[in-house]
């Protein structure tokens, strides 16, 4: 059974442009990635700093396979665009 991925961010001020970026060169590594089926790049329309990505997956394993091949240095470089950490949660589908 697939498994959805939603992970929510909010850009610190006057950096909503970068991280939208920043995400969007992410997403090429994770689309590519084994057992990825969808990988979508949101935006809040009343609010353009907060953005969300909805993954579907084969597995929660398959997301954290891929999550491991994201370069460390990735994960450093997005720090400075957060006003804070970022969340994301697993989730099922249920109809």
């Amino acid at each position: 059974m697939a498994v959805m991925r939603i992970n929510d961010f909010h850009a610190t001020k006057d950096k909503a442009a970068a991280l939208r970026g920043f995400l969007t060169s992410v997403m090429d590594i994770v689309e590519r990635s084994s057992g990825c089926r969808r990988c979508e790049l949101l935006a809040d329309p009343g609010d353009q700093a907060h953005l969300v990505i909805v993954e579907v997956w084969d597995s929660i394993e398959a997301h954290r396979a891929a999550a491991a091949e994201v370069p460390r240095e990735k994960f450093i470089e997005i720090q400075a665009l957060l006003a804070e950490p970022p969340t994301g949660h697993y989730y099922e589908k249920i109809r």
